[in-house]
């Protein structure tokens, strides 16, 4: 049985639909990076998600129109670094929503060298390096397979969350202190 066809208007709407229904889906701001043969770049993502911890193993969705997707297509090594609620405009840089260039977003404070010679956030929340094992092609985007080979995860500071179209603070929780 073959699915109806929806017309033009009607696929509009339900994509609009969508998006909407999107944005009310809180997730993490992550700034993927990615270096090799093909350059070095990075963007700004709220479309990952843990897949497995055994192997170790995220999924990270790309548009496949983005002049990056090439990029991150041909180097095959990537890391995902979960920003704090301090790096917004870290963010809003890799989001290109203002007028640095790639050179010059990478040219700012905090960035080391991670294995491959990807490009690592010293301040992410955890930053998760690895290789893309598997990708496949979804509409309009890439979903890769991500197994990680090295993982650090800082023990302080407070989320970015991306939340009906805007950045958001989530502040960590304080422990209980014990009841003397």
């Amino acid at each position: 049985m073959s699915k109806p066809e929806l017309s033009a208007d009607a696929g509009d709407a339900a994509r609009m639909q969508f998006r909407q229904a999107m944005a009310h889906l809180g997730a993490a701001v992550n700034v993927i990076t990615t270096a090799g043969p093909m350059g070095r770049c990075g963007i700004t993502a709220s479309a990952v998600c843990s897949v497995t911890d055994s192997p170790p193993t995220l999924l990270v969705c790309l548009n496949r129109s983005s002049a990056m997707h090439a990029v991150f297509d041909g180097n095959r090594t990537v890391c995902v670094n979960v920003l704090p609620a301090s790096l917004e405009t870290l963010a809003r840089h890799f989001a290109g929503l203002t007028a640095l260039s790639m050179d010059e977003r990478f040219e700012l404070p905090g960035w080391a060298e991670g294995g491959h010679g990807v490009p690592v956030l010293r301040d992410a929340l955890a930053s998760i390096q690895g290789t893309v094992v598997e990708s496949k092609d979804v509409g309009s985007h890439a979903v890769m397979f991500v197994e990680a080979t090295e993982i650090r995860v800082r023990g302080d500071g407070d989320s970015l969350i991306y939340f009906d179209r805007a950045f958001h603070r989530v502040p960590r929780a304080v422990a209980a202190q014990p009841h003397r």
